[in-house]
């Protein structure tokens, strides 16, 4: 195209290959010329120096422009004990640890302690399965307990009786 065609010869301009009229994003856009623009207001002369702006029209040096603070305080999740706390059979634990059977009383002194920390954190599904476990095993101590003192006193007794005995009805 050529810049020096008035906008009318513009529109009036066809495709060579078609002969139809050029659409405007075919055409080529015409040529603008610097009058007006001054090149040293658009790029900073060699002489203009980097760095810190020099200080002209609302800017002054130390303005800065006000800025909005909020404080907020975070969240904190208060963690309430449930109100009816599941039994942790922590005594009866101790009990079988000491006088029944150490391995299984230690294994139902864990489980009573994580229904404790179950039971403070609020976790009611985790404290009910710890609890019922604490129960269980602590009743399986107390009957190995009953057990092995049965065997104990059978054997180290039934021997002193059948002795006692045959010795009395002698003649």
């Amino acid at each position: 195209m050529d810049s020096r065609k008035s906008p009318a010869e513009w529109n009036s301009a066809l495709n060579q290959e078609t002969e139809q009229p050029l659409l405007s994003l075919q055409l080529d856009p015409p040529e603008y010329s610097d009058a007006g623009f001054s090149p040293s207001l658009n790029f900073p002369n060699s002489s203009q120096q980097y760095g810190i702006p020099v200080a002209s029209g609302l800017y002054t040096p130390g303005s800065y422009p006000v800025q909005n603070v909020v404080t907020m305080q975070p969240t904190v999740e208060v963690f309430t004990p449930l109100a009816n706390p599941l039994p942790d059979y922590l005594g009866y634990s101790i009990f079988t640890l000491l006088c029944c059977c150490m391995p299984l009383g230690s294994a139902a002194l864990v489980y009573s302690l994580t229904t404790r920390d179950a039971n403070m954190f609020g976790h009611r599904q985790i404290a009910s399965k710890n609890s019922r476990m604490a129960r269980i095993i602590n009743h399986v101590s107390v009957a190995v307990g009953l057990i092995v003192i049965l065997i104990y006193v059978v054997y180290i007794f039934l021997p002193f009786v059948r002795a006692t005995r045959s010795h009395s009805f002698r003649p």
